[in-house]
């Protein structure tokens, strides 16, 4: 670690539980964010001021006037540009350390497995079950922890799914695919924009733990969080045996 970084990570570095070990993790650890928007927002820039040494950041859509009442990546200029590239700038000015890669591609099949095989963690920063899914289904092949997050209107969720661990369900364990209810997006549903913005640092810090090998993370708990009524609660999670995803892998 250059004696810049160590300036730059000191208050990290200055946490017995993190100290210059853990932040070495970080800064070799490659992540992939899946979504540059509400959620993906916040969570990117947490991860790459920490340090993160490369975050690949998926999306294939572009920046909408919609967009800027929480999706704080992005401003008025750059509208009608790929968001991952306006990712890419954004995180530039925050932490040049940090190799962003972008994107700009809805990943699916196998360009799904092969960025999530090259990944240590993955965030779920997306909008809708197909993806959240699809991203489940390879990180349990591929074995990477997973950090799950969602918000819509005034309710949101985080939790983390760590297939390395043989207590830890998976995102189909809770979320089964053919229960799936009807879809909720904040294009016709709305969305409280700072939900997104705790829903997503809170992901970041949870992936940023898992890194780093501190505390206790939220695999196996779901945490529940309502912006409205200003209350958090976490319901305890467990594996589905029978779950046609991960199933065959407990026990």
């Amino acid at each position: 670690m250059t004696d810049d970084e160590l300036i730059r990570y000191s208050r990290h570095i200055l946490l017995p539980e993190v100290d210059i070990e853990g932040q070495e993790r970080i800064r070799a650890a490659r992540v992939l964010m899946v979504g540059a928007g509400g959620l993906g927002s916040p969570a990117g820039f947490y991860l790459a001021a920490a340090g993160v040494g490369t975050l690949a950041i998926a999306d294939g859509d572009t920046v909408d006037l919609t967009n800027l009442q929480r999706q704080i990546l992005h401003d008025a200029d750059a509208i009608g540009h790929p968001k991952v590239e306006s990712a890419r700038r954004t995180l530039a000015r925050i932490n040049p350390q940090t190799r962003v890669i972008a994107l700009a591609e809805r990943l699916e099949g196998a360009r799904l497995d092969e960025e999530i095989a090259a990944a240590d963690i993955v965030l779920d920063c997306s909008d809708n079950f197909p993806t959240r899914h699809a991203i489940n289904r390879s990180c349990v092949r591929l074995r990477k922890p997973l950090v799950s997050g969602a918000g819509v209107r005034f309710d949101g969720q985080v939790s983390v799914f760590d297939p390395r661990r043989a207590d830890s369900p998976c995102y189909e364990c809770v979320f089964p695919e053919d229960a799936t209810p009807e879809e909720m997006r904040c294009a016709v549903m709305g969305v409280f924009a700072p939900l997104t913005g705790i829903v997503g640092t809170i992901q970041a810090g949870e992936a940023l733990k898992v890194i780093a090998g501190i505390g206790e993370s939220l695999t196996g708990r779901l945490l529940i969080i309502d912006a409205l009524g200003a209350q958090f609660r976490t319901v305890r999670l467990r594996p589905d045996p029978s779950c046609r995803v991960c199933g065959s892998r407990k026990g």
